[in-house]
């Protein structure tokens, strides 16, 4: 019969058992669990209101498939996946926001900020504009792929640094950039006006198959993130103290990397680059958790909370200030929300100050 001993810590417990020791703060847990419940709430709130509104009650009876016919073809045919959507999307995004950044242990490194989305928007808005046959999703994931790849292997060349990491992620970014610019002028009309609206990010129109992926992502990739993320603790001593106690540096964060690239590749795949929310998730998390390192669960919870937030404020933002029924892609929002934090850490990294 195993046995699990509770260690009390200061801000902090220990659980320890047959299989190893884990560090639990309880703290952590409890936005975790605020941050999910919030979301769900969020997420209640965005399918009951719109043009054909469904009072809540009614909502959660339409998700069990019980009441009036329309109500549940309203809830889990047109809103429900949106909805699933955003808040899986959201919970990839803030994963991969916060493995980035803990491995570069730079609050700036965040999957957008160094180039895999912008990567996977560019392989994806060359399927529209050049007409390959090949589908978005796909391309997006192969083009997100190739620039972590290039950025890696930039960066490990002489040794991880992770300043070069950031400079090289942006450079790469830009590059890739430049080729969506180039293929949007080049585009016809219909064509630049469907990849403008994949590219700035939006939950319109999105569907059950949307949704698939990104949760087969999260389901293979979050625990695989969570066992790995026992290597942090180690890695954020430095890479010489790390080595010293045993620890296989490169390969541990080689491992931490490509999750974080896969969740936001195909995260981007199915919702398109939504911006700053790898970036504004972990560092929410992180001061509201005050743990020693960005905690990884409440990352991801803080990430589903932003994405449908800022959804709900894209569709009825406009609407309440101008009576009519359009709508805000979801990036827009977060874009708003997020560039400020980026220039809060700028100034901060500027300051010499550590994230």
């Amino acid at each position: 019969m195993t046995t699990l001993e509770l260690v009390r810590l200061p801000g902090r417990t220990a659980v320890r058992g047959p299989w190893g020791s884990v560090v639990v703060h309880p703290r952590a847990v409890r936005v975790t669990t605020v941050a999910s419940l919030l979301a769900l709430a969020v997420g209640v709130l965005s399918v009951s209101v719109g043009e054909f509104v469904v009072p809540v009650p009614d909502v959660v009876r339409a998700l069990f498939g019980q009441g009036d016919r329309s109500s549940v073809l309203v809830v889990q045919t047109l809103r429900l996946p949106r909805i699933i959507v955003g808040l899986l999307v959201g919970a990839a995004f803030g994963l991969a926001g916060a493995l980035t950044q803990s491995v570069a242990r730079n609050a700036l490194a965040s999957p957008d900020v160094v180039g895999v989305t912008a990567g996977a928007a560019a392989a994806a808005v060359s399927v529209i504009v050049l007409g390959l046959p090949v589908p978005i999703p796909l391309a997006a994931i192969a083009g997100g792929l190739t620039v972590a790849a290039l950025v890696a292997a930039l960066t490990w060349r002489d040794g991880f640094s992770a300043p070069r990491l950031v400079l090289i992620g942006i450079g790469l970014g830009a590059a890739a950039a430049s080729l969506t610019s180039y293929l949007l002028v080049r585009a016809t009309i219909t064509d630049a006006q469907r990849a403008t609206v994949w590219l700035t990010g939006s939950l319109n129109g999105r569907g059950w198959e949307h949704a698939r992926p990104v949760a087969l992502a999260l389901l293979l990739l979050a625990p695989l993130a969570l066992v790995l993320g026992r290597s942090l603790t180690t890695l954020r001593l430095g890479d010489d103290v790390a080595r010293a106690l045993g620890a296989r540096v490169d390969r541990a964060r080689l491992g931490l990397v490509l999750v974080a690239v896969g969740l936001a590749a195909v995260a981007t795949a199915s919702a398109g680059p939504i911006a700053f929310v790898g970036l504004v998730a972990p560092q929410v998390a992180l001061r509201l958790s005050r743990t020693p390192g960005i905690p990884l669960a409440a990352s991801a919870a803080c990430g589903a909370l932003l994405v449908v937030a800022a959804d709900l404020a894209a569709r009825l933002g406009l609407s309440l200030l101008t009576g009519s029924p359009t709508e805000l892609p979801v990036g827009a929002v977060t874009a708003v929300i997020g560039a400020p934090v980026l220039l809060v850490l700028l100034r901060r990294a500027a300051r010499g100050s550590t994230a």
